[in-house]
């Protein structure tokens, strides 16, 4: 590793001020509630029964100064790439031969999504690991998401973040390094291996995100197993994608409404959070949308990326790993290979969701580790 060239990258520390929490305390004492149906349940959306408990706990339980504090706990910095100011963490090994990894969150979580498997990467030995499985972590906040701040112009993709990020890793020292991503990260950590193979080790993804070309006969060639994996993708999206809808076509139109409300941001949020994780963890990255006042930039990566020009045609070919776990989007293994040329690892887990590194963080550490053991 090369000497961090200090003049670019700067020391950073959350500190929300008291009168921003003060505010939100009021806005959530004074809440207009929606409308909702008898027995309505998940049919129409997010229930209502569901935010309200959330947002009493918001109100009454949660202690955010806790988890600023524990975030402040490890080393984070900011820098300005192509223009934009980007927030990460980095954690460094007390292992010197430790193996530089690149973890990027995805919508609608932040830099929290990792908070559990820092540890573990970062310091096995200290947590029933070997030593030769460690890494240096760096964890970015994506452009326009939390602390990084809006993005200020057009263009924020997935491929623009993706060169961003191997700025990242340059200005960092790190000549060779591996990627790993979630939700949205499994689209930015592809194009990180495809701009920069000649440091990249390898990418490791929890979802590897192919779909149908159109041709029928590439359907015909499919399995069993697989064929039901298209027609619960197509369920998915014509019962659960309005999300990706919205915010690929008119982001702003939205965000006027999650600016303004920190119930409508929770709601918005908590469609795909979800009852099954905890409260806190919920609470948390909502509030980091809500403090930095990004929900509108946040939604703005869904409509970059679907208004993307100059796509690559070819297949990436860096080593590619898969940790697809049950109940998260199913990658369907023809078209992921018709997409990517090198894949090496293929796990699927009878259980963990798709919030992985908080819901079954030993799993992911487990798979992550064993990708590049056999990479080295």
């Amino acid at each position: 590793m090369t000497e961090i060239d200090t003049a670019e990258i700067r020391d950073f520390r959350i500190d929300i001020p008291q009168a921003d929490l003060e505010d939100l305390a009021e806005r959530l004492a004074r809440v207009r509630w929606s409308d909702e149906l008898p027995e309505a349940g998940n049919d129409y959306g997010v229930p209502l029964q569901y935010v309200q408990g959330l947002a009493q706990r918001w109100r009454d339980g949660y202690d955010w100064r806790a988890w600023e504090a524990k975030i402040n706990s490890h080393p984070q910095y900011t820098t300005t790439i192509d223009g934009q100011n980007v927030h990460f963490l980095h954690i460094r090994s007390p292992e010197p031969d430790a193996t530089p990894l690149l973890l990027t969150h995805g919508w609608p979580t932040t830099i929290v999504e990792y908070l559990d498997v820092i540890g573990p990467l970062s310091d096995p030995r200290a947590h029933g690991g070997d030593a030769a499985d460690a890494f240096h972590l760096v964890i970015p906040s994506i452009p326009g998401f939390g602390f990084s701040g809006p993005t200020t112009e057009r263009g924020w993709d997935r491929y623009r973040i993706a060169r961003a990020w191997a700025e990242l890793m340059r200005r960092l020292g790190y000549a060779r390094y591996g990627a790993h991503g979630n939700d949205c990260g499994s689209h930015i950590s592809p194009e990180v291996g495809r701009h920069d193979p000649e440091h990249v080790i390898g990418v490791h993804v929890t979802q590897i995100f192919s779909f149908p070309s159109g041709d029928p006969a590439e359907l015909a060639g499919l399995s069993q197993e697989d064929q039901k994996k298209v027609q619960f993708l197509q369920w998915w999206t014509d019962n659960s994608g309005a999300y990706d809808k919205l915010q690929s076509t008119t982001p702003q139109t939205l965000a006027h409404a999650l600016a303004d409300s920190p119930v409508g941001q929770l709601g918005w949020n908590a469609q795909l959070l979800g009852p099954n994780l905890d409260a806190d963890y919920v609470l948390t990255n909502t509030m980091i949308y809500w403090l930095t006042n990004t929900a509108a930039s946040a939604a703005r990566l869904y409509y970059e990326d679907s208004h993307a020009t100059g796509r690559p045609a070819e297949p990436t070919t860096v080593p590619l790993g898969l940790a697809n776990f049950a109940w998260d989007f199913q990658s369907i293994r023809p078209f992921a290979e018709r997409d990517h040329k090198n894949i090496v690892s293929w796990n699927v887990y009878d259980t963990g969701s798709h919030f992985a590194a908080h819901d079954v963080p030993g799993l992911l550490v487990d798979d992550i580790r064993g990708f590049f053991r056999r990479l080295h």
